[in-house]
């Protein structure tokens, strides 16, 4: 039985463009960062949604919308997953890496522009109502709560740039 020996392939360069050429970069997702402040509250409170397969917690995001402005999908976002309307920041916050699970097992490298949204108001009927878990938390336990480090660093700066 033949052992194929594969340390070749870092010594052809011909071959490392060829699989550059099929290597893809991070898709581009937008993010809705959700908060609002309660009366008398310590700080901030933000919105954590769950993922509808694996239930992990994060933002609203989704894919750009065709023709709109960033900050248009990142409100549109925060409708549809979570019946959030407000006012939205129309620069970016901040930006993480993240990886979007597809209905076929695989995953994406995803990166994902963040824009806060300060709540106005809550919609008790939405388009995915039924279909995550929503949770309005302190800003310091989405820290602990978010699934993605790149999400929890996010959203400690917010913390830093919003003490009350």
């Amino acid at each position: 039985m033949a052992v194929l020996d594969f340390d070749w392939a870092p010594r052809a360069p011909w071959l490392r463009g060829l699989v550059d050429l099929f290597r893809r970069p991070a898709r581009l997702q937008i993010a809705a960062l959700c908060y609002r402040v309660p009366k008398g509250a310590a700080e901030p409170e933000v919105l954590l949604v769950t993922t509808r397969d694996t239930g992990r917690w994060i933002i609203p995001k989704g894919w750009p919308e065709p023709d709109k402005p960033a900050f248009e999908t990142a409100v549109i976002e925060a409708y549809e997953e979570a019946g959030v309307v407000g006012k939205p920041e129309r620069r970016v916050f901040g930006q993480f890496r993240s990886f979007k699970g597809l209905s076929n097992g695989l995953t994406l490298r995803t990166k994902v522009l963040v824009f806060k949204i300060r709540a106005t108001k809550l919609l008790d009927s939405f388009p995915e109502k039924g279909q995550r878990k929503l949770a309005w938390v302190p800003v310091s336990q989405a820290i602990e709560q978010a699934n993605e480090k790149g999400l929890q660093k996010l959203l400690r700066r917010f913390k830093a740039e919003t003490a009350v």
